[in-house]
């Protein structure tokens, strides 16, 4: 599929650019650009897209992209929160056509080639890069090279980073088809909470129903209706742990129309049921405020 291509401008006095987003909302669509990317979430919680894979995002949250990976974050629907985040774009050849083959890098090299499925680094590393991104920000160039390099060092050492896509996971890309999974992401983001068809999706973007399945599947690796299904999830396993509601009342608040389906669901995605996967999450809580002396 082809995803919006955006073509970042050159920058005069640097060749690579570090800046600080801060809006209502992550606003841009499903898109990709030939420069890696590394972002880490400041403020704001919602989903993250990037290739197939769908997660939930917070503050902390810490990735890194591939060139030519598609992607987006997309808030959580009536969030007051605002969106505020702090990007590192550069290209592939930062230093030279070759200046990975020097022998110093070779972590980073293996880094960036797994950067390709999309890389995220759990929450400790990213405290641990945040004020040296934050720094970036008003260092001069040659400084926020060194910064940079420094960090990428760090990043190629983590241990336990997890990959986002599976392996061999490539769009073909085309503006018209990241127009229809756009619409697709949108439409579910504002009413995943109520019954969705088929039918219903493939007449967004103007496709019949067989047309539409095969389509989705093609670019997702995925049929629709998995891929609600994980949407659904990861929504309610949010509500599991910002909320003290049933799980029932969870259940039927993201769609499900029968609390016994859902738990048929979420295990299925989650490898445990709804209650369990909420006192898993209060014990660890517990546990982490008993280590901090809270």
């Amino acid at each position: 599929m082809k995803a919006h291509y955006e073509q970042l401008a050159p920058l005069p006095e640097a060749s690579f650019r570090v800046f600080l987003y801060e809006g209502a909302e992550f606003d841009a669509p499903w898109h990709y650009h030939p420069e890696y990317e590394l972002t880490i979430i400041l403020e704001s919680q919602g989903m993250r897209y990037v290739g197939n894979s769908m997660e939930n995002f917070e503050a902390g949250d810490l990735v890194l992209l591939g060139a030519n990976l598609p992607h987006c974050w997309k808030n959580t629907p009536e969030m007051d929160v605002k969106a505020k985040s702090i990007v590192v774009q550069w290209p592939e050849q930062l230093l030279g056509e070759k200046w990975l083959e020097a022998p110093e890098l070779k972590s980073v090299k293996k880094l960036l080639q797994q950067a390709g499925q999309g890389i995220r680094f759990p929450q400790s590393v990213a405290a641990r890069v945040k004020e040296n991104l934050q720094d970036m920000l008003e260092q001069s160039p040659f400084k926020r090279m060194i910064s940079f390099l420094e960090i990428l060092e760090y990043l190629a050492g983590v241990p336990d980073a997890s990959l986002l896509c599976e392996q061999g996971f490539e769009y073909p890309l085309n503006y018209e088809d990241n127009q229809r999974i756009n619409t697709v992401y949108n439409f579910i983001r504002e009413n995943y909470q109520e019954r969705i068809t088929l039918a219903q999706v493939a007449s967004l973007v103007h496709m019949s129903e067989e047309a539409f399945s095969r389509f989705f599947s093609k670019i997702m690796r995925k049929p629709l209706f998995t891929f609600l299904n994980e949407y659904r999830i990861n929504m309610a396993s949010k509500m599991l742990i910002e909320t003290d509601m049933q799980v029932a009342e969870i259940s039927y608040a993201c769609g499900y129309e029968s609390p016994p389906f859902f738990f048929r669901q979420f295990k299925k995605f989650g490898s445990m049921t709804p209650s369990a996967y909420r006192k898993r999450f209060q014990l660890v809580s517990v546990n982490s405020a008993t280590a901090r002396g809270v």
